[in-house]
């Protein structure tokens, strides 16, 4: 069993941010209220305009899965999709 990681970038509509931060709250405490396979979960906001990065670490596939695949994250996720600028940008890396 190796862990996972994730990067996430996401890009956000300007003007969308408060909105975008408050629905990623939102998710990140479901996240870490229900995912047992989830040790990390939180979002930073980059230096470029309307850029953030969610940095994500997931005990192994099936716990990255089971994020995919809840409730809270297809939910609240969507929600967020009104406030991008576009497709996020997944990077997946594997713990060495």
């Amino acid at each position: 069993m190796s862990a996972i990681g994730i990067i996430a970038t996401l890009r956000v509509q300007p003007g969308k941010e408060t909105e975008f931060e408050t629905i990623f709250a939102e998710l990140a405490a479901a996240v870490n209220a229900n995912e047992a396979g989830n040790s990390y979960y939180r979002l930073f906001k980059s230096e470029a305009a309307g850029a953030y990065k969610v940095l994500e670490c997931y005990d192994d596939q099936a716990a990255l899965d089971a994020h995919r695949a809840s409730d809270h994250f297809r939910s609240i996720g969507a929600q967020l999709g009104p406030c991008l600028a576009g497709a996020p940008e997944i990077e997946t890396l594997g713990a060495v």
